[in-house]
């Protein structure tokens, strides 16, 4: 089946993530049959569901008409029977634990045909151990939405050792129909290329602070004013090629010696987590966290996200 021609998707866990991979389907017209272990646990799913369109609503990123609509496509269940037979594709958002996600393959192996599709939405275990399990491995692949799901467009795909080029085109084609920005990865690594991105600028962030070079407050200023804006219209080699190819690596060649290398945890880092001091959650990490500080950057990084994805959907239209 061709990714246009798919009428029902089903998504496994109906968390933080499960709840906003459910919704994305659901907005572009696609039934989602959305499992979890219990009706608790289902209802928690059905209320981010409704909290995240409720953004939506309020910020014109769909029509408060069509609400009902959405959420009609959605339906829960806790037994795999309950799954619709037109089922193309199926997402495992479950806890990043690898035999709960083998455990979870195993069972959508022996109860969906063998076209079915199996995603797993890991962020940090290998597609490949994870389809290890499987009996027909080339239908099994690693689609990584970025947290929040219904905000945010990247969806990294990443094949296991088995995966079928048929597969990754399959999971692509569905993610551009649904709105997403998916970027393909060639080959398995660990931390697909956001997070290699995104942990390379922590590792020289702490190791600025560690090393007495600047503030954690100034580093921080530094991504936010600088950076962090420049980096929303231009990845870094966009950057670089705006700068000038010669420019940068003339700068590369003298500062690449200057940067940080360690493959050890910041000491920084380190000792605030065998404290217990875990972040906002305890409230205190790295920062003091009270409950009106992560308010205000919790509305304030909501609000520069829908603005943006505002920005997107002008910019198709």
């Amino acid at each position: 089946m061709k990714a246009s021609g798919v009428i029902s998707i089903c998504i496994i866990g109906s968390g933080t993530m499960g709840s906003s991979i459910a919704l994305n389907f659901a907005k572009s017209g696609i039934d989602v049959d959305l499992f979890d272990i219990s009706d608790q646990a289902l209802e928690r799913g059905f209320f981010l569901i409704k909290a995240a369109l409720e953004t939506l609503a309020e910020n014109g990123l769909t029509a408060r008409a069509g609400v009902p609509a959405i959420l009609a496509r959605i339906r829960g269940a806790t037994d795999l029977d309950a799954a619709s037979p037109d089922t193309a594709f199926v997402i495992e958002c479950a806890p990043e634990n690898l035999e709960i996600k083998q455990r979870i393959f195993r069972q959508l192996e022996s109860h969906f045909p063998q076209t079915t599709i199996f995603a797993s939405n890991t962020s940090s275990l290998s597609p490949t151990k994870i389809a290890s399990v499987l009996s027909k491995r080339d239908r099994s692949i690693a689609a990584n939405f970025w947290n929040p799901a219904h905000l945010l467009p990247l969806v990294e795909i990443m094949p296991g050792e088995g995966t079928s080029k048929e597969t990754v085109q399959f999971t692509r084609e569905i993610m551009v129909r649904i709105g997403k920005e998916p970027v393909v990865l060639s080959r398995e690594t660990p931390g697909y290329i956001g997070n290699r991105l995104q942990f390379a600028l922590l590792r020289e962030a702490l190791y600025l602070v560690d090393s007495g070079i600047a503030t954690k407050e100034d580093v921080d200023r530094a991504v936010r004013f600088g950076i962090g804006r420049r980096l929303t219209d231009t990845g870094p080699l966009e950057t670089a090629d705006l700068g000038g190819t010669h420019v940068f690596a003339a700068i590369c060649e003298s500062l690449f010696k200057e940067l940080c290398s360690s493959s050890e945890v910041s000491p920084a880092l380190l000792d605030a987590a065998r404290r217990g001091d875990l972040g906002y959650s305890t409230g205190r990490g790295l920062y003091e966290w009270t409950p009106e500080k992560l308010e205000k950057i919790q509305k304030n990084r909501q609000r520069t996200l829908i603005e943006r994805l505002r920005r997107d959907q002008e910019q198709e239209g």
